[in-house]
């Protein structure tokens, strides 16, 4: 059977605001739990579907079971370096895993396909991290449901032809939303058209403790949890027990495998080869104290009775080149190396943790899973900071193997590769429908 959809016959804004009040008891029976399901309505069954099949201006969307390697939709957005960093491992992962059994995409749809706020979202990130008081503002001001419902569903009725644009492009089979603003609009064109059943769609969450409610979409096959906390919180927002998977976080497959070792690493960075190195970094953006804490540690890890350093420092500056040139143009008195561009990645190598800032927000969270599970401490004081690595160095070698040991404890090195199996094993238990094509057209109808 062939079944193509065409346009629905309501004005979306209509559709979206009736279906979003009628989440918070429109009528006087007893209010629905609020969920974020933004759709306006399926059609009620496969004949009226197949009915609209009938209309002209099809376009093949996908053919589910086919023998052709399956699509892969990763959609992410440059909201921090984190999640391009997990989008980009997901697709490493498919590859290493099945070769060319799929076809992974990593796209920002908001960004290629929509209008502001949504092509947007980098920059206005940037902005407000640097001004963290608005960006806790905006991060709890937005936390109520009924406010981020409201908010979504009015995006949803401006962006979503321009989403299925996107759909349509890529053609996917599965779909992996590795932002908390890049499910519900994508899932509510797909429950529109009735392809919810046939497009797998999970959520990988990329923040490690604390989460925004926006990340959680019972709509989803799977939504997979970094941390047992998180699992927790998914629970509470009404994930059933089936769609959550506690992985860790994915991290690229280069580095939970890396083949080089740390001599050879050093040779390449020009490091020195006997001293103990700290690494600093402050994100993709290079944010917080990190040239503050950078100094204190050049002047911490200089014996001058000894007039030799004790240690060396590695710099990651990701984005911010300001940063880095900076760095370049201080005389050090140790070995110092600022190069371009997290807890993840420190965990699977053992290495102790300092925290020295944390963004409001998403990030409050990642300070008592590092402390309370003994992986590492914080200070927001350089000097401080410096102190204490200074001791790690030299008298409190011990301390830094505990510290160690409890790091690798924590580590999930194999986190990206079972996300991905799990998700080739829901596409193994999808019906083959390979007689079936389905089709997305203009199909949402705005009047002139």
């Amino acid at each position: 059977m062939v079944m193509s959809v065409v346009s629905p016959r309501r004005w979306i804004p209509d559709s979206v605001l009736q279906s979003v009040f009628a989440y918070y008891g429109g009528g006087q029976g007893d209010r629905q739990p609020v969920r974020c399901s933004f759709y306006a309505g399926p059609c009620d069954g496969e004949d009226e579907a197949a009915e609209w099949g009938k209309l002209n201006g099809a376009v093949d969307l996908a053919q589910i079971g086919a023998d052709r390697p399956k699509n892969v939709l990763v959609l992410m957005s440059d909201t921090g370096g984190g999640h391009r960093a997990s989008a980009e491992a997901i697709r490493d992962a498919f590859q290493l895993e099945f070769g060319f059994e799929y076809r992974v995409f990593v796209k920002d749809l908001g960004k290629e396909y929509a209008g502001w706020p949504l092509n947007n979202m980098e920059r206005t990130y940037k902005f407000l991290i640097k001004h963290v008081r608005l960006w806790k503002m905006a991060f709890h001001g937005t936390s109520p449901r009924w406010v981020h419902c409201l908010y979504l569903a009015a995006l949803a009725s401006y962006y979503a032809r321009e989403f299925e644009a996107g759909l349509m492009k890529y053609k996917p089979d599965i779909i992996i939303s590795v932002h908390p603003l890049m499910q519900h609009i994508p899932l509510w064109v797909l429950k529109w058209q009735m392809f919810q059943k046939r497009v797998i769609f999970v959520t990988v969450i990329t923040d490690l403790n604390t989460c925004h409610p926006t990340w959680f979409h019972d709509g989803v096959t799977r939504c997979y949890c970094p941390s047992e906390e998180v699992s927790k919180r998914a629970s509470l927002e009404g994930l059933e027990p089936s769609q959550i998977r506690v992985f860790g976080l994915p991290i690229r497959p280069s580095f939970c495998r890396a083949i080089v070792n740390k001599g050879d690493l050093r040779e390449e960075l020009q490091m020195d080869f006997h001293l103990p190195a700290v690494l600093v970094m402050g994100g993709g953006e290079g944010m917080g104290p990190v040239k503050e804490t950078a100094i204190a540690l050049g002047e911490a890890l200089f014996d001058k009775k000894l007039g030799k350093p004790i240690g060396q420092i590695v710099v990651i500056c990701g984005r911010n080149q300001f940063l880095q040139s900076s760095l370049q143009s201080i005389q050090w008195k140790v070995p110092v190396k600022a190069g371009p561009g997290t807890i993840a990645e420190a965990l699977i190598r053992a290495l102790p943790i300092i925290l020295n800032d944390f963004i409001p927000g998403q990030e409050v969270g990642n300070v008592p899973y590092v402390v309370d599970n003994g992986a590492g401490v914080f200070s927001d004081n350089p000097e401080e900071t410096a102190s204490i690595v200074a001791r790690w160095f030299g008298p409190g070698k011990k301390e830094l193997k505990k510290f160690s040991h409890n790091a690798l404890k924590l580590a999930q090195p194999d986190a990206v590769f079972n996300i991905v199996r799990d998700i080739h094993n829901l596409a193994k238990q999808k019906v083959p429908t390979s007689c079936t094509s389905y089709s997305l057209t203009s199909s949402f109808w705005y009047p002139m």
